[in-house]
Order: C-alpha cells, then structure tokens, then sequence
C-alpha cells in the first residue's frame, strides 16, 4: 500500500489537487478552511454555562462564521406571544441607546418569523412584504439570514444575521455551517438553562432558609417581615417586594416594603371589596401584565410598574396574607419557572409566619400568667405591707409630740399613698388584655408607658403638647404607637437607663412646611456604642419616611449628654 502511495501516478494526484487549491482529503482549500472555522464555532458555543452569556457568544461566533456585520438572536415568549428577549452583535451601545426600545416580535419579519419552522433568505429586507422597515437611528440591513434554533426539539428563537460584508447575499455554504450552529446552539442553550435553573432554585432555597431563620430567631417581627420583602425582592428581580397582613378593618395592609427608594405605601390598607384582595384572601394567586394599565390596581403608584406577582401567604389551608413582586414598566414578563419557585417560596415563608406567631403566643401567654402571678402578688402582698406600714406610721404620728417628727412621718405616709396609687396603675396595666386597647392616642401612649413601667422599674415621664388626640390621624398615630413602643423596648434593652422622658408635640412644622407630630424617647443611659446595632432605629426611620417623614437619634438627658434620645415625626 506504502508502494501505491509513493508511485509516480500518486505523486501526480496530489500535485493536481495542490494545483486546485484542494486539501488532502479532496475538499478544497476554502471549504477545508470554513470547516476548521465551524469546528472551532461549535467548541466556542458550547464552551460555557451561563444563558446571556452563551446567546452573546453564539451571536458573535455566527457573524464571524459567515462575514455578516450584525448578528442576534430573539427568544420567543412563553406564552408565544412576540420575544421575551432579544440579544444583538455588532450594534455598538450608542446606536442602540439612539435606536430605543428592543424589537418585540409583535409585527414585521421578526414576528413572522418568530416560529417559523424553515430558515428565511433574502437578498434584500425592504423587498419583502413582511418587512416594516426600521425605526430612526438604525443603521441599514439589506442581506438576511434567519435560522430557527431549537431547544429539546421546541422552538427557543431565531438566529439573524443581515448585511453580509462585501455587499453580497449569504449563500448555501453560509445557510449550511448556520444549520450546523444553529443545532449545536440548542443543545448549548439547553445545558445553560438547566444551569440556569438549578442556580435558580438553589437562590431561593437559600432566601427560604434566610427568611425562615429570620422568623423564628425570636427577634423583632417587623425586621423579620422586612427580610422577606427583601429577599422577594431580590429573589425575583424586581422593584420592589412588599409584604401584606391582614387589616383590623378588613382588608390587607402594607407591613413590609423593600426598594431602592424610600417606601412610601408602608401602612396603606387595600378595602376587602377589592377584586385583588379577594383573590389572595381567597388563596388564588394573582398575575398582572402591565400594572399601569390594569384597573383592579388601586393606587397610583402602579403606574410606575408592568409586570406583577401577586401570591397569598397560605398555609394548610389558611391565608395569612400576601406577597408581592412588581417589575419596572417595560420589564420583562414572570416566567412559569419564576412563578412556581416564587409560590413555593411564599408558602414557605408562610408556615414560617405561622410557627413564629405560634412561638410568639406561647411566649405571650408566659409573659401575661407571669404579669397575673405579678398583680397578684403586687395586690395581696405589696399594697397590703405598704398600707399597714403606713397605719403604723399614721399611728406613730398621733403619739408623737415633736412637730418636725409628726411632719417628717405625713410626708412619708403622702409618698406612700402615691406609690400604693402607682403600684394600682401598674397592676391595672398588667391585667389589661391587649383588646381593651384605649381608642385616643393620648390614652394609647400612656398605656404604653405604663406597660414600660414593669420591665424598666420604674414610670417613664411623660409630656403632651397640643391636641394630639384631635389632630393626629389614625394611620400617623398607628405608627407613632409602634415608634413609642421600640424605641422603649430598645431602652429597656439596651440603654440601662434610670430614667426615661416620653414627648409627644402636634404642633410641630416640619421641614416641606406641613403641621405634624413629633415623638422623642430620651433617656440617661449607655448610648449607642459605635458598630452597635441599628436594627430598631432602622425600623422607625422606614416607618417615618413612609409617611413623608423622618427619624433619627442624638444625645439623651444623661449626664454632659450622656444617653440617647430617639426622634420620629410625620405629618397628620
């Protein structure tokens, strides 16, 4: 065989295939050379894991492959409808700035061809009936090559090349290493989104993890609610995340809110006559095209969003309220895969709700048989020695016959009635079960004080200026109350403070020149060490910047400024 291969005869076999520009193997130099180049195509496609990233490299790879200046591909919609995103080559980012909005395949030859099973070739765009032309600032495109690329044997999108360099159309060799990529792309694009996936679950397996730590850390409930708006938030790729429970008044109200800017909904409530609401309440989760042109949408602030997840927090049957996610308008629709994975996380979030509030009413129900066991021993024990110590005292007057002894014990006895009056004040707030709340937000204040009284040892002081009960509103002074109340739990906490002044002004202006209320806490104790925690502070700021306000914290009434003092206000 050796011999064969070394005859004259093979010797001139091969000096005619070099004389015809012809490899080896009989193919000709140029198409040896597209060969080598669509090898290499094949391994640089399928040469990563990421989706964007693999549809820019499978865009790139076709343009080099077959001379062409510009390259995309366009990813057909779920539901069919138009493309769900359209990734490009060759279009620098100041054109595409100037071009505007991305082709949605709606109309014109993308949309037609959006699932078109057979490749599309044209020597000239604006000859086709199909074709709609171009908007301003696009650059010109006669040449079109359009290949179908299929994913698991379904239509993911369309492979586009235009204006092939030199002027030409693209031809059969071009339409033959496309097919080849275009099949090789799909299977690429098939291993990304599997990637993809995965990757996806695995997020939100860990945002599960993070919010349900989070709930039943027995830390702060309103802190918890915000990890769970922020972790949607993130989770989704949206806006925003926002957290509903249900309202006193019925309804659903706004306890969480996670977004780039201040929140301005955080305590609006949505009225139970509303569709949206009574689909959550009812466990049926609700999905929005374009927020700004759906009119169940009650508030105004839904014009900024298009796309939205509406998902009930349920658990075993049972609603306990809601979360939702909306995008920017103009963003892309949820996908079925983000639907599902973001309802699994809702009802995970929801049974971890569930076990922290039954944690919660097991230590609430600890706390009030210790307040009982408290009152009761306040009441039969305490109040009894101190009023028969101050009989004894009252007699012990009546036998003296030195004036400054007989006034010293008066003055005792007067401060012992004034404590045995305290010590029924605290009793009376121990056994007031959280239903008897007082309606005014003065009488709301002073229980909260009251009920500081027992934890710190001592009465918080207490000072009202203006009509607050008149003037405040019940959503202002909703959240003023749960302001009072952190920033006394935080003092109790962490302050150490031996003495507490509470203030409350409705006559204050703020800076926008609005009448508002002012809260502040001051107190004399340890301040707040530099890297300590600001969770709490964070917390009342979110609340008073919801309603246009704001919150912050200074020196307290301690010694040369010694302690903190919290302030909130907002407008009526």
């Amino acid at each position: 065989m050796s011999a064969a291969l070394d005859s004259p005869g093979a010797d001139a076999s091969r000096s005619a295939a070099a004389r015809e520009g012809r490899g080896p193997g009989g193919l000709s130099a140029e198409l040896t050379e597209r060969v080598t180049r669509l090898l290499e195509a094949v391994r640089s496609v399928g040469s990563g894991l990421e989706l964007h990233s693999t549809l820019d490299r499978i865009c790139e790879t076709a343009a080099e492959l077959t001379d062409a200046r510009y390259a995309a591909i366009g990813v057909v919609a779920e539901k069919g409808e138009g493309l769900a995103d359209f990734v490009h080559h060759g279009v620098d980012e100041r054109t595409a700035r100037r071009i505007g909005r991305l082709p949605d395949g709606r109309k014109g030859l993308l949309g037609a061809l959006a699932h078109g099973p057979e490749p599309v070739r044209l020597a000239d765009l604006a000859e086709d009936p199909r074709s709609c032309g171009f908007p301003p600032g696009h650059p010109p495109m006669r040449s079109f090559l359009g290949v179908p690329i299929r994913v698991q044997g379904e239509i993911f999108g369309n492979l586009y090349l235009t204006e092939k360099r030199g002027g030409g159309a693209f031809g059969d060799d071009d339409l033959g290493m496309v097919r080849v990529l275009a099949t090789e792309a799909g299977i690429a694009i098939g291993n990304a989104r599997l990637y993809e996936a995965a990757k996806q679950r695995e997020r939100w397996i860990d945002g599960s993890v993070a919010v349900t730590t989070a709930l039943l850390s027995g830390g702060d409930a309103e802190e918890a609610l915000q990890v769970v708006a922020e972790q949607a938030r993130r989770l989704s790729g949206s806006a925003a995340g926002i957290v509903l429970l249900p309202a006193e008044e019925g309804g659903l109200e706004i306890v969480a809110v996670a977004s780039e800017q201040p929140p301005k909904t955080l305590g609006m409530v949505f009225p139970p006559e509303s569709e949206l609401v009574a689909e959550l309440r009812a466990g049926r989760p609700v999905f929005v095209e374009d927020a700004a042109l759906d009119p169940r949408m009650l508030t105004d602030r839904a014009r900024d969003y298009g796309p939205v997840m509406m998902l009930p927090l349920q658990s075993d049957g049972r609603v306990i309220g809601a979360l939702v996610t909306p995008r920017p308008r103009g963003g892309r629709p949820f996908t079925a895969s983000e639907r599902d994975l973001a309802a699994r996380f809702a009802s995970q979030a929801a049974l971890a709700l569930m076990t922290a509030e039954t944690q919660r009413d097991r230590e609430r129900l600890v706390v009030y048989e210790d307040r009982d066991e408290i009152a009761r021993d306040l009441h039969d024990l305490v109040i009894q020695r101190l009023f028969a110590t101050g009989t004894m005292l009252e007699g012990a007057q009546r036998r003296s016959n030195v004036p400054e002894v007989r006034r010293g014990i008066g003055r005792v006895v007067d401060e012992l009635d004034v404590t045995i009056q305290e010590i029924r004040t605290a009793i009376f707030a121990l056994q007031q079960a959280p239903a008897e709340v007082p309606s005014g937000l003065r009488a709301r204040v002073l229980r909260e004080v009251n009920m500081a009284a027992v934890p710190l040892g001592f009465t918080p002081g207490h000072h009202f200026t203006g009509p607050v009960d008149t003037l405040v509103g019940d959503l202002t002074g909703k959240n003023l109350i749960a302001a009072l109340r952190e920033a006394l739990s935080n003092a109790f906490r962490h302050a150490g403070a031996s003495r507490i002044e509470v203030s409350v002004d409705a006559g204050v202006r703020l800076p926008d020149g609005r009448p508002g209320v002012r809260l502040s806490v001051a107190d004399d104790g340890v301040g707040i060490p530099d890297g300590g925690r600001r969770s709490g502070l964070k917390n009342l700021e979110r609340r008073a910047e919801s309603l246009g306000g704001a919150g912050w914290y200074g020196p307290g009434i301690g010694e040369n400024g010694g302690g903190t003092e919290v302030v909130w206000q907002a407008p009526y």
